[in-house]
Protein backbone atom coordinates (compact mmCIF):
# COMPACT_ATOMS: atom_id res chain seq x y z
CA UNK A 1 0.00 0.00 0.00
CA UNK A 2 2.90 2.43 0.72
CA UNK A 3 4.53 1.71 -2.77
CA UNK A 4 1.02 2.52 -4.09
CA UNK A 5 0.46 6.19 -2.14
CA UNK A 6 4.41 7.09 -2.63
CA UNK A 7 3.87 6.47 -6.15
CA UNK A 8 6.17 3.70 -6.87
CA UNK A 9 2.94 1.35 -7.88
CA UNK A 10 -0.06 1.82 -9.28
CA UNK A 11 -2.67 -0.77 -7.47
CA UNK A 12 -5.33 -1.76 -8.73
CA UNK A 13 -8.03 -3.93 -7.54
CA UNK A 14 -11.76 -5.04 -7.24
CA UNK A 15 -14.75 -5.42 -4.90
CA UNK A 16 -14.43 -9.23 -5.77
CA UNK A 17 -11.00 -8.90 -4.93
CA UNK A 18 -11.62 -6.93 -1.58
CA UNK A 19 -14.03 -9.74 -0.84
CA UNK A 20 -11.75 -12.60 -1.47
CA UNK A 21 -8.66 -10.92 0.39
CA UNK A 22 -10.93 -9.97 2.81
CA UNK A 23 -12.48 -14.41 3.25
CA UNK A 24 -8.91 -15.34 3.47
CA UNK A 25 -7.64 -13.10 5.56
CA UNK A 26 -10.59 -14.35 8.56
CA UNK A 27 -9.93 -17.89 7.93
CA UNK A 28 -6.21 -17.32 9.00
CA UNK A 29 -6.66 -14.72 11.41
CA UNK A 30 -9.63 -15.49 13.51
CA UNK A 31 -8.59 -12.77 15.77
CA UNK A 32 -9.01 -10.23 13.56
CA UNK A 33 -13.25 -8.82 12.99
CA UNK A 34 -14.44 -7.91 9.32
CA UNK A 35 -14.86 -4.66 10.53
CA UNK A 36 -11.85 -3.87 10.99
CA UNK A 37 -11.09 -5.09 7.76
CA UNK A 38 -13.98 -3.84 6.07
CA UNK A 39 -12.05 -0.61 7.48
CA UNK A 40 -8.75 -1.47 5.88
CA UNK A 41 -11.06 -1.92 2.23
CA UNK A 42 -11.85 1.53 3.07
CA UNK A 43 -8.13 3.02 3.86
CA UNK A 44 -7.01 1.46 0.53
CA UNK A 45 -9.54 2.61 -1.86
CA UNK A 46 -8.95 6.01 -0.53
CA UNK A 47 -5.47 6.04 -0.44
CA UNK A 48 -4.59 4.31 -3.56
CA UNK A 49 -5.55 7.00 -5.88
CA UNK A 50 -8.47 5.22 -8.82
CA UNK A 51 -7.06 2.01 -7.67
CA UNK A 52 -10.81 0.39 -7.60
CA UNK A 53 -11.77 -1.19 -10.99
CA UNK A 54 -15.16 -1.63 -12.81
CA UNK A 55 -16.83 -2.33 -15.77
CA UNK A 56 -13.98 -5.16 -16.21
CA UNK A 57 -17.01 -8.20 -15.91
CA UNK A 58 -17.66 -6.85 -19.85
CA UNK A 59 -14.00 -9.37 -20.36
CA UNK A 60 -15.45 -12.19 -18.75
CA UNK A 61 -16.90 -14.89 -20.93
CA UNK A 62 -13.60 -14.05 -23.36
CA UNK A 63 -11.47 -15.63 -20.58
CA UNK A 64 -9.85 -18.96 -20.67
CA UNK A 65 -7.55 -20.52 -17.42
CA UNK A 66 -7.34 -23.43 -15.54
CA UNK A 67 -9.51 -22.03 -12.79
CA UNK A 68 -12.66 -20.26 -14.35
CA UNK A 69 -12.95 -18.26 -10.96
CA UNK A 70 -10.19 -16.53 -11.41
CA UNK A 71 -11.11 -14.84 -14.70
CA UNK A 72 -12.35 -12.02 -12.74
CA UNK A 73 -8.54 -10.87 -11.74
CA UNK A 74 -7.16 -11.10 -15.32
CA UNK A 75 -10.88 -8.96 -16.02
CA UNK A 76 -9.90 -6.52 -14.02
CA UNK A 77 -6.31 -6.33 -15.28
CA UNK A 78 -7.30 -5.92 -18.69
CA UNK A 79 -9.78 -3.23 -17.66
CA UNK A 80 -6.78 -1.60 -15.86
CA UNK A 81 -4.87 -1.90 -18.93
CA UNK A 82 -1.87 -3.24 -16.30
CA UNK A 83 0.85 -4.54 -17.90
CA UNK A 84 1.63 -7.03 -14.62
CA UNK A 85 -0.70 -8.90 -12.38
CA UNK A 86 0.88 -9.65 -8.87
CA UNK A 87 -0.15 -12.65 -7.80
CA UNK A 88 1.68 -16.61 -5.70
CA UNK A 89 -0.83 -18.71 -8.17
CA UNK A 90 1.38 -18.31 -11.38
CA UNK A 91 0.58 -21.78 -12.22
CA UNK A 92 -3.14 -20.69 -12.64
CA UNK A 93 -2.54 -17.79 -14.68
CA UNK A 94 -0.58 -19.30 -18.53
CA UNK A 95 1.38 -16.63 -19.77
CA UNK A 96 0.20 -17.39 -23.26
CA UNK A 97 -3.31 -16.58 -21.75
CA UNK A 98 -2.48 -13.65 -20.09
CA UNK A 99 0.36 -12.41 -23.40
CA UNK A 100 -3.54 -12.34 -25.47
CA UNK A 101 -4.29 -9.71 -23.48
CA UNK A 102 -0.81 -7.78 -23.08
CA UNK A 103 -0.12 -8.73 -19.28
CA UNK A 104 2.54 -11.02 -17.67
CA UNK A 105 1.87 -12.37 -14.35
CA UNK A 106 4.63 -11.97 -11.78
CA UNK A 107 5.29 -12.97 -8.05
CA UNK A 108 5.19 -10.58 -5.76
CA UNK A 109 8.57 -11.61 -4.75
CA UNK A 110 9.67 -10.70 -8.47
CA UNK A 111 8.20 -7.73 -8.91
CA UNK A 112 9.36 -6.61 -5.33
CA UNK A 113 13.03 -7.19 -6.23
CA UNK A 114 13.00 -5.66 -9.43
CA UNK A 115 11.19 -2.85 -8.15
CA UNK A 116 14.17 -2.33 -5.31
CA UNK A 117 16.56 -3.04 -8.56
CA UNK A 118 14.90 -0.17 -10.44
CA UNK A 119 14.23 2.20 -7.69
CA UNK A 120 16.51 1.86 -4.44
CA UNK A 121 16.38 4.68 -2.79
CA UNK A 122 12.80 5.15 -2.74
CA UNK A 123 11.81 1.82 -1.86
CA UNK A 124 13.80 1.57 0.53
CA UNK A 125 12.29 5.20 2.20
CA UNK A 126 8.98 3.31 1.79
CA UNK A 127 10.10 0.31 3.40
CA UNK A 128 11.66 2.30 5.94
CA UNK A 129 8.76 4.07 6.65
CA UNK A 130 6.73 1.16 6.84
CA UNK A 131 9.09 -0.41 9.49
CA UNK A 132 9.21 2.59 11.78
CA UNK A 133 5.65 2.80 11.62
CA UNK A 134 4.62 -0.38 13.07
CA UNK A 135 4.04 -0.02 17.08
CA UNK A 136 3.10 -2.86 18.68
CA UNK A 137 5.55 -4.41 18.23
CA UNK A 138 8.31 -1.80 17.24
CA UNK A 139 10.18 -4.18 15.01
CA UNK A 140 14.29 -3.80 14.15
CA UNK A 141 15.13 -4.07 10.52
CA UNK A 142 16.14 -7.59 11.04
CA UNK A 143 12.86 -8.81 12.51
CA UNK A 144 11.48 -6.65 9.77
CA UNK A 145 13.72 -8.68 7.32
CA UNK A 146 12.24 -12.14 8.82
CA UNK A 147 8.88 -10.80 8.63
CA UNK A 148 9.30 -10.75 4.73
CA UNK A 149 11.22 -13.50 4.58
CA UNK A 150 8.41 -15.04 5.74
CA UNK A 151 5.71 -14.11 3.61
CA UNK A 152 7.49 -15.17 0.54
CA UNK A 153 9.40 -12.38 -0.10
CA UNK A 154 12.71 -14.09 -0.28
CA UNK A 155 14.41 -12.42 -3.22
CA UNK A 156 13.45 -9.04 -1.91
CA UNK A 157 14.86 -9.76 1.37
CA UNK A 158 18.25 -10.49 -0.20
CA UNK A 159 18.78 -7.95 -2.18
CA UNK A 160 17.84 -5.75 1.19
CA UNK A 161 19.96 -7.24 3.12
CA UNK A 162 23.07 -7.25 1.12
CA UNK A 163 22.65 -3.61 0.22
CA UNK A 164 20.12 -1.92 3.05
CA UNK A 165 21.20 -2.99 6.40
CA UNK A 166 19.45 -0.61 8.16
CA UNK A 167 15.51 -0.52 6.61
Amino acid sequence: MRLAVHGLIEARWTASIHDEWIEAVLRDRPDLTRERLQRTRELMNLHAEDSLVTGHERHLEALRLPDPNDRHVLAAAIEAGADTLLTWNLKDFPAEELARHGVAAESPDTFLARLLADHPEDFVSVLREARTSLKNPPLTAGDYFEKLHDQGLVRTCALLMDRFKDV
